[in-house]
C-alpha cells in the first residue's frame, strides 16, 4: 500500500513537471513564431501567436500542430501605388504542418476576420476625402470639388463591396447634384474609389466585406497558408 502511494506521488510529480516543461516549450515556440510570421510585400506592426492543444511536445514530435491562432496588427502594404493599411487581423489555422528543421509552417486551412478602421480607410482614399460609418451597413464619404469657381463639399451614403477577391470598392448610392449638370460626376470622381488590398500571409484570401461601426470588416479564409519559410 505504501509503495502504491509512493508510486502515485511520483506519477503526480512527474506529470506536473511534464506540464510545466510543455508550457515552457509552447511559450518559447509562440515567441519565436511571432518573430517569423511573414506577410506579403509589406510588414506587420505587431504579431501574436497562440498555439492550442495539449500536449504541445507530442504535436511537435509529429510535426503537425492541431490549431494555431495568429493576430496581426498594422499590416502595411502598397497596392496599385497606394499604401493600404489593414488595421488588424486574427485567424485560426488548422493542421499546421512543420517543415524540416522547423524552418517553415503551412496550415491546411484557415478562417478569421480582418478590419480596416475608418481612419486607415480615409488614409487610403484621395486627398481631402474622409470615410466614416454611415449606419445600416453603409459608409459616409465626404469630399470637396471645385465647381464654377467655388468649393462644393458633399457627403454621400456609399456601399462597400469586394471585387476580384482583393479589391475594396466604394460607390455612392446617389449623389445630391441639385440638378446642376456635371456636379454629380465631379463628386463621384472624389468619393467613389477602388483600392487593392495586399499584405496578408500567402494563402489567405478575403471573402466578404461589411461596413460596421468600428470599420470595414472582412471574412478571411485560406488553404495551404504559408506562415514562415
Amino acid at each position: 500500500m505504501r509503495a502504491l502511494r509512493i508510486l502515485l506521488i511520483v506519477a503526480v510529480v512527474l506529470g506536473g513537471i511534464f506540464v510545466v516543461v510543455d508550457r515552457v516549450a509552447v511559450n518559447m515556440a509562440e515567441s519565436k513564431a511571432s518573430e517569423r510570421i511573414r506577410v506579403q510585400q509589406g510588414a506587420a506592426g505587431s504579431t501574436d501567436v497562440s498555439i492550442k492543444g495539449f500536449p504541445f511536445l507530442t504535436q511537435v514530435a509529429g510535426k503537425e500542430l492541431d490549431e494555431v491562432e495568429i493576430k496581426l496588427s498594422g499590416i502595411e502594404a502598397s497596392a496599385s501605388g497606394r499604401r493600404v493599411r489593414i488595421t488588424e487581423m486574427s485567424a485560426d489555422l488548422f493542421q499546421v504542418r512543420l517543415g524540416e528543421g522547423y524552418s517553415s509552417a503551412t496550415a491546411a486551412r484557415a478562417e478569421g476576420v480582418a478590419r480596416i478602421s475608418y481612419a486607415d480607410l480615409t488614409a487610403a482614399s484621395d486627398d481631402g476625402v474622409t470615410v466614416a460609418y454611415g449606419g445600416n451597413g453603409k459608409l459616409k464619404v465626404t469630399g470637396s470639388v471645385e465647381f464654377l469657381g467655388r468649393k462644393v463639399t458633399r457627403s454621400v451614403v456609399s456601399t462597400v463591396s469586394l471585387v476580384d477577391g482583393d479589391t475594396i470598392r466604394v460607390r455612392a448610392d446617389e449623389v445630391p447634384g441639385e440638378g446642376i449638370p456635371g456636379l454629380e460626376d465631379l463628386v463621384r470622381r472624389r468619393t467613389d474609389f477602388d483600392r487593392q488590398i495586399g499584405g496578408l500571409p500567402t494563402g489567405l484570401e478575403l471573402e466578404k466585406v461589411e461596413a460596421k461601426a468600428d470599420g470595414v470588416v472582412f471574412t478571411v479564409t485560406g488553404k495551404d497558408v504559408e506562415l514562415t519559410g
